[in-house]
């Protein structure tokens, strides 16, 4: 085994997280323009082109997938842990717009002018957001200095809204055709009005950071959690298996509610224009493919249940998620993170999903044990929440950590199995026996490959990594690039250890007290040439990772629980 804690060589990425907590520390606004030299110095894999005249088409969609889409109207940004600090701040968010990202989870608050409201859990989101809208905002200035001149504006004030007149745009400002045909994929409906705003306005965000210190973190969490306590108090005396997944996988598998209205998930298919799902179904039910059919209509019944025809069906929904003790407490003034409890005894084996009906399943009526699942957190978040939670239930039997990471050997939609975990929070390299092995994914994933006994490493911010960065660990056999899974282990390194955390050290949690596992899929391939997440995504054939990790993660616990009963 190979001790060393490899040497990463990214000064240039500390030397950008220095400046930009020392300027946040300040307890007026501060400017991003002041960043964007040292942004652009760090030269960071999103961002390569940051130091350039020329568009950087993918940093500038990958951010702004990640950021509200009033972002276009926003001058001000202010980051805080609580509605008691805004509140504090002389912001009234109580009365502002609750507003979403694409592609970034977060609570988000507009007060439908020029100020926009953060409600962030650790440290990783200012990691996350500060670059982003640093990006940002370089990014829609360079097409503000192509979009300026009077021929252009002119044209944009009536413009031929086809491919002659993107053709003539591109010409005009010197783009790529490919280009406009991304932005206007992106923005939709908005196009031409985002391009008369680019072409009249620059970007000069200001920044405030309300409080950075550890306690407010720590009042976040604890806020978060006390709702979960006020909805079900009992289950502080009950075992636990903890997962850290996404709110709909897991409970898909355990209602079936899917597969119990085939039928009409599969009128909707026959309606519905997507000839590539019509024909995917039919080779499906002709086993032309080796797809799942459960796995494809959970897919179709996400998307149905988004139409206004199908929304009905989320009362059917919630109704079968009741009868299995299902209890779901989403965030509220706090980081966006969903709690989901459950019974495991209340569990209903006609309604399982096939894959989880193992022998002797009936046995859990007996059991005393619930989920938790717990929405994954952004990066430093999972410290938080992990470290609190194990302080407020009863024995953990299990905890189960499953989420997107980039790959450095394999492709998207593979399933990465760690084995080791080295953390750039604290620096420490973390062994652990993973529960987890190639068989029991490999049975459940259709197109992708199992890669286990990997090296992972938790990086601090997705836009935080350079091709050096990324290289020294690569050579250093590490090709699995994730941001939770560190500091996950650092809470259970407190969870069995008389003391804190330690600091750049090789940690053995080999043996554990209760079951621990991970499961990453992969979403991006940095080193590849390709397309990374501001330019793709995983769409149907990323439910094929998920639900092998999912089923991989319930099957383990049912198993761990007959044992025990």
């Amino acid at each position: 085994m190979d001790r060393r804690v490899p040497s990463t060589g990214s000064e240039e990425i500390d030397l950008y997280i220095r400046t930009y907590y020392s300027l946040l520390r300040s307890s007026m606004e501060v400017r991003i323009r002041t960043l964007e030299e040292v942004h652009a110095s760090m030269g960071s894999a999103l961002h390569p082109n940051a130091r350039s005249t020329e568009l950087d088409l993918s940093a500038f969609v990958y951010s702004g997938l990640r950021l509200p889409g009033c972002i276009t109207e926003v001058d001000r940004v202010v980051l805080g842990q609580g509605r008691d600090l805004f509140q504090t701040g002389q912001y009234n968010i109580g009365t502002w717009q609750k507003v979403s990202a694409k592609a970034r989870r977060r609570m988000t608050y507009y007060n439908g002018s020029d100020t926009l409201a953060f409600f962030i859990g650790s440290r990783s989101d200012i990691d996350d957001i500060i670059p982003m809208l640093t990006a940002f905002q370089i990014e829609w200035n360079k097409l503000h200095e192509l979009l300026r001149g009077d021929q252009v504006r002119v044209f944009l004030e009536n413009p031929e809204d086809n491919e002659d007149g993107l053709a003539a745009l591109a010409l005009g400002i010197g783009l790529p055709l490919e280009f406009l045909f991304r932005l206007r994929q992106v923005w939709e409906d908005r196009f031409w009005e985002l391009l008369r705003m680019i072409s009249r306005t620059r970007k000069n965000f200001k920044v405030r950071l309300l409080s950075g210190s550890y306690k407010e973190y720590r009042r976040a969490t604890q806020s978060w959690w006390h709702r979960a306590e006020e909805k079900a108090p009992a289950f502080r005396d009950q075992p636990v298996y903890i997962i850290s997944s996404n709110p709909h996988s897991l409970f898909n598998l355990l209602t079936g509610f899917a597969l119990r209205h085939e039928k009409e998930l599969t009128v909707y298919l026959d309606q519905q224009g997507d000839t590539n799902l019509r024909d995917e179904w039919e080779n499906i039910q002709n086993e032309q493919v080796r797809s799942s059919r459960e796995n494809f209509l959970y897919y179709v019944l996400k998307k149905y249940s988004s139409t206004a025809e199908g929304a009905g069906l989320l009362d059917g929904i919630r109704s079968d998620e009741k009868e299995i003790g299902l209890i779901r407490v989403p965030s509220e003034f706090s980081f966006d993170v969903e709690i989901q409890l459950s019974a495991l005894k209340q569990l209903r084996r006609e309604w399982l999903d096939p894959r989880l009906c193992l022998p002797g399943i009936e046995r859990l009526a007996n059991s005393d044990a619930l989920l938790v699942n717990i929405d994954y957190p952004l990066g430093f978040s999972a410290y938080q929440i992990l470290s609190y939670i194990s302080t407020r239930v009863g024995q953990i039997r299990g905890v189960y950590i499953m989420g997107k990471a980039a790959t450095l050997n394999g492709v998207i939609g593979d399933v990465i199995v760690p084995s080791l975990v080295h953390d750039e929070h604290s620096r420490n390299t973390y062994l652990f026996n993973n529960v987890f092995s190639a068989p029991e994914v490999a049975e459940y994933l259709h197109y992708g490959t199992v890669l286990d006994n990997q090296k992972a490493v938790s990086v601090r911010g997705t836009f935080l990594q350079t091709p050096r960065y990324m290289d020294v660990f690569y050579q250093e056999g590490y090709t699995d690039i994730e941001m939770e899974a560190g500091p996950y282990l650092s809470a259970i390194c407190e969870m069995v250890r008389p003391n804190r955390y330690p600091e750049n050290e090789l940690v053995d949690l080999h043996d554990l007290p209760f079951d621990f596992g991970i499961l990453h899929y992969a979403s991006d391939t940095p080193l590849s040439k390709g397309l990374n997440l501001g330019a793709a995504s995983l769409s149907y054939y990323g439910m094929d990772p998920t639900y092998a990790a999912s089923v991989a993660v319930l099957r383990r616990i049912i198993e761990v629980e007959l044992r025990r009963l």
